[in-house]
């Protein structure tokens, strides 16, 4: 892959008392594309998208990253917006801090509230928006920064189903306005195959990657794409990779 906008090389890492959470572990991400991590609880995934964040380093092993400042942004399954911030005053946050002018900062938080469908709760506060409000709130203050790597550890855990579809429709709109490199840290195998390109399934932990599937079909997707051949195989085969994966770990 030429010039990946991340890449983890060799990275293994351990914690006091629980031992090795991940590794040996090799990703490497080029630019536009959208990843999805899937595995089972405590097989690192979240471990990974730390080390792609700067939030963790690895014991062993290297990590290059995007490391221009607002070039990363993460997306965590809890919203964390400031409940004394307005929603634009979050979403201006990242460019405030960075040295934009709070004038135009929070000119372009308007914007991204008004791409995420959010005009018009500019003034709210967090405890006033609904859970998936909130979350379009968080995406909008990811990506106000237009960064070149955008990092979800499973957003939309929390939220009901027809939200969760919904909100997975909306990101791959957003992606395709400016086409950051994506990866998606999820427990379902359907958004997995849904949302990204590629699925990389990871075994129990000590986590490593059992194997890849990759979605063969238009970015964002077509109408009606859940019920397609391509989408029930690609599915089936993370499914499969998953159970694989548990037996080599075991």
């Amino acid at each position: 892959m030429m010039n990946p906008v991340a890449e983890l090389s060799a990275v293994e890492v351990d914690y006091p008392k629980r031992g090795r959470a991940l590794g040996p572990f090799n990703l490497s991400l080029g630019a536009g594309q959208i990843t999805a991590l899937v595995g089972p609880s405590g097989c690192g995934k979240s471990t990974a998208l730390r080390l792609l964040a700067g939030l963790e380093q690895p014991t062993r092993g290297t990590v290059t990253r995007a490391a221009g400042r607002g070039e990363t942004s993460v997306v965590f399954q809890a919203p964390t917006l400031a409940p004394w911030l307005t929603a634009r005053e979050n979403v201006a946050l990242p460019l405030e801090l960075s040295g934009t002018p709070r004038k135009l900062a929070r000119e372009k938080a308007g914007e991204a509230l008004a791409r995420v469908g959010l005009a018009g709760a500019e003034d709210a506060r967090p405890a006033q928006l609904s859970g998936g409000m909130a979350m379009r709130a968080s995406l909008a203050r990811a990506l106000v920064t237009e960064p070149r790597l955008l990092l979800l550890d499973e957003p939309f855990a929390a939220l009901d189903e027809i939200t969760r579809r919904t909100l997975a429709d909306d990101v791959l709109k957003l992606w395709a306005q400016t086409r950051p490199a994506i990866v998606f840290v999820t427990h379902n195998v359907e958004e997995a195959a849904y949302m990204a390109d590629r699925v990389v399934v990871i075994t129990r932990g000590p986590g490593r990657i059992a194997g890849e599937v990759r979605v063969e079909a238009p970015l964002p997707r077509p109408p009606g794409f859940r019920a397609t051949e391509v989408f029930r195989e690609a599915s089936e085969a993370v499914s499969q990779l998953l159970a694989q994966g548990a037996e080599m770990a075991a």
